[in-house]
């Protein structure tokens, strides 16, 4: 028997990564609904956006924050319903169905990710779970600047209320908190965490 009969038929790996530089790409605008579909997934090239749903009573449910590199998809969950709202302006890349196991770091990446999340939502008490959850966003929309780390995300009160299950008035007095302790700083709606860089 010859040693390449030994070898399984794999797919040709470096013909898939030329077709992935060329995947049709769409545009999306601050606060479109990104159209379901179990057939595709996006994979992010600029841009952010959340994973939502919502409980009988209309009480939105924030599943995730994804923003360039990360896969997002109806097909990635299990949750009804379910919706993909754009945070900011958008760009993605279309993959199909027969590309999708190329993406395996971006398929881990969103699981680590969202365990990650669930775990801050159940931290006690709620500054620490705020404190968690302003770190989590740094690393993955921070960009570092001279007082810290800004967390280049435009979020409101309301949004950090409904991810971290607490109110609007608890999120603006721990922020300001946090403030008047020198832990973080206001930037244009924007959020710089000081003590990163210290």
């Amino acid at each position: 028997m010859s040693s390449t009969s030994l070898t399984p038929n794999l797919p040709d790996v470096s013909h898939e990564s030329s077709l992935v530089e060329h995947l049709p790409q769409k545009l999306f605008s601050r606060r479109e609904i990104i159209p379901p579909g179990n057939d595709v997934l996006w994979r992010i090239e600029r841009g952010a956006v959340r994973t939502l749903t919502w409980s009988e009573d209309g009480l939105f449910i924030t599943l995730g924050y994804w923003g360039a590199g990360d896969l997002i998809g109806y097909s990635l969950s299990k949750v009804q319903p379910y919706q993909i709202e754009c945070l900011t302006s958008v760009e993605v890349s279309i993959i199909p169905p027969h590309l999708w196991y190329i993406n395996i770091d971006a398929f881990l990446s969103h699981i680590q990710h969202s365990e990650e999340l669930l775990s801050i939502v159940h931290s006690k008490p709620i500054s620490l779970r705020l404190w968690k959850f302003l770190l989590w966003l740094s690393e993955k929309f921070g960009r570092d600047v001279e007082q810290g780390k800004l967390i280049d995300l435009n979020i409101t009160h309301q949004e950090i209320s409904e991810v971290l299950n607490t109110t609007r008035v608890t999120v603006t007095r721990l922020l300001q908190q946090f403030e008047t302790q020198g832990a973080l700083l206001r930037y244009k709606r924007r959020i710089i965490l000081c003590s990163l860089n210290k």
